[in-house]
């Protein structure tokens, strides 16, 4: 057995992690306040680490360690931010094997058992051999709520001897209690190009090339995360024959290739479905994964709305200069409307995609999705059309010609105007945006309560006509503006919905509001009284007594005044235009 077997390979996240403040990289906020701290014999009683996965967080914590129990290569050095390495404590602290350095898994040990059996129990004994006696606890987030409360008293006022070190992913998991009694630090994503050099330099340590290209690919792909970048670096090293290309990253990756994305990117939102799904086609039959694709369309989506909005965005290291003068290009041309439905859809596309049994027929859809919306016009676009739009030639009644712009649900008559349900003339029902933008004051044509019954009668909203009718006691009117007086029955929105419904029927906004008292009675109430007079009054004439008498199980179903019988024929006299059934007119 050689050697390299026996003592096994190390991967390059744990052969180059950081022993040494000096030796982090992107955390200079964090690194500053450390040593002015050290220097200053500032040092807290407890830390609290906390960042996304591969930002440092436990190696900063046994740095801190480190640091803290120092001697220096002479044996009488102090706390430092640059531990010598030498020492016995440092080699020991380095090793995971020194006695004063507790480190506990937070997600493994956390039971109010293991608190009391690592920390309490123990955290009163002077330390072995170091200067402090260190406790770092990693995912601390786990730990139970009886483990949290356990270690808050301890926690608070702990022996001069002893310090805590906390590291955690979810830091709003953390009781506050507990982070109240912590100095908190915010382990930062690294930046593009900081992450870069790093892996430029470890691959010139380990004497591999790989092009800056695949570099940025694989920093792009690691989000940030130091430890996530070198393991992609240690397998892009060995996946790669002799130079690691951009190529060979992507292919390890699963990634479709950025420019022919760019490529995609640009025929869907061209509208060209056959040229996008033939592209998506191709990339599908060269490995990608449709999930990616679409992935990665929403990642260029993205990128193409930010540069919109801030042109420097466009600077990142991680693009090629191809990539960001098209997408410079695509954010000059594109509007925010469009890029923001795209970003919407691709959204829906990636859930739907995820439960699909196919995936690739599910990618395909949504780029037909796609593409058939990219161009649309916009809401503003109609409406400046049709505002642009010339009107049609008028009726000889003096509407528009039907099926024109403007045509609503017409009536038996031209030029009747809209009347109360006894009057028995039909309302003509156009639109009332139309009525508005054809008469600057649309509010004069409401002179009267019964003219805005007359309109909700028009528009045919039996509900709200049925509850302004029997539920309202109007206190006062005028053209825009409605105070009145509910009914026990009266529902609670009345107001609203009748002030938001006039307001869409008329272009023009009114006021209604609700009153404590009104003596008038309802509509209904009116109409009912007015009904049971006519009825009597009916019942005293000699004729329809005389037919009462021969006739005793006989009742009145309808009364007509001389006045309706007057405007019906009027109407009837009118032109026919169309013949709508009213569901309001009287038997």
């Amino acid at each position: 057995m050689s050697d390299t077997t026996t003592t096994g390979y190390q991967v390059l996240a744990r052969k180059y992690r950081p022993a040494t403040f000096a030796d982090l990289i992107g955390q200079d906020a964090m690194v500053r306040t450390l040593r002015n701290a050290f220097q200053a014999d500032r040092i807290a009683q407890a830390f609290m680490m906390t960042g996304i996965r591969g930002t440092g967080k436990t190696t900063t914590a046994r740095i801190i360690a480190k640091g803290m129990n120092c001697t220096g290569a002479d044996g009488a050095g102090g706390p430092t931010t640059d531990p010598c390495g030498q020492c016995d404590n440092c080699r020991g602290i380095m090793a995971g094997q020194h006695v004063d350095v507790i480190e506990m898994d937070g997600a493994s040990q956390t039971k109010i058992d293991d608190i009391r059996a690592n920390v309490l129990d123990s955290v009163y004994y002077a330390p072995a051999s170091a200067r402090y006696k260190i406790f770092i606890i990693d995912e601390v987030h786990m730990l139970s709520t009886s483990a949290f409360n356990a270690l808050l008293k301890t926690l608070e006022e702990p022996p001069a001897h002893v310090k805590f070190i906390f590291a955690t992913t979810e830091i709003r998991k953390v009781p506050v209690t507990v982070l109240s009694r912590c100095q908190r630090f915010d382990l930062r994503r690294i930046e593009p190009e900081v992450m870069i050099a790093h892996l430029r330099r470890i691959a010139g340590l380990e004497r591999a090339e790989i092009t800056d290209d695949a570099l940025a690919l694989i920093t792009r792909a690691a989000e940030g995360s130091v430890r996530d970048a070198m393991s992609l670096l240690d397998q892009a090293i060995s996946h790669g024959a002799g130079e690691t290309t951009a190529e060979q990253v992507r292919a390890m990756l699963g990634l479709a290739d950025r420019g022919r994305v760019m490529d995609l990117f640009d025929l869907v939102m061209r509208g060209d479905a056959a040229g996008a799904l033939t592209e998506l086609s191709a990339q599908y039959s060269d490995g990608a994964d449709p999930m990616a694709v679409l992935r990665d369309l929403a990642e260029v989506t993205h990128w193409v709305s930010v540069i919109k909005i801030t042109p420097d965005a466009a600077e990142d290291p991680t693009v090629s200069p191809d990539e960001r003068a098209r997408g410079q290009a695509a954010a000059a041309e594109l509007p925010m409307r469009a890029l923001t439905r795209m970003w919407q859809m691709l959204l829906k596309a990636l859930e739907e995609v995820a439960i699909s049994p196919n995936a690739m027929m599910a990618a395909e859809m949504a780029i037909i999705r796609l593409t058939h919306v990219a161009d649309l016009p916009s809401p503003e676009d109609l409406v400046r059309k049709l505002q642009t739009m010339t009107p049609p030639p008028a009726t000889p009644g003096g509407g528009a010609a039907p099926g024109g712009p403007g045509t609503g649900v017409s009536a038996r008559g031209h030029g009747a105007a809209p009347a109360p349900r006894g009057g028995g003339v039909r309302a003509s029902a156009g639109p009332a945006l139309a009525m508005a933008q054809a008469d600057p004051d649309a509010l004069a044509r409401f002179r009267r309560f019964d003219d805005v019954v007359a309109l909700i009668r028009s528009h045919r909203d039996v509900k709200l006509l049925v509850e302004v009718e029997g539920c309202l006691r109007l206190a006062a009117y005028s053209p825009g503006r409605i105070e009145f007086a509910p009914t026990e029955n009266a529902p609670r929105d009345l107001a609203a919905r009748l002030a938001a419904r006039l307001q869409s029927w008329t272009g023009a906004r009114w006021a209604v509001s609700v009153v404590a008292e009104a003596d008038a009675p309802t509509i209904a109430e009116t109409r009912d009284a007015e009904k049971l007079e006519m009825e009597r009054n009916a019942l005293d004439h000699p004729l329809v007594a005389a037919v009462f008498a021969a006739f005793p199980k006989a009742r009145i179903t309808e009364i007509r005044t001389r006045e309706a019988l007057t405007q019906e024929a009027a109407i009837e006299a009118l032109p026919e235009v169309e013949d709508e059934w009213d569901p309001f007119e009287d038997d």
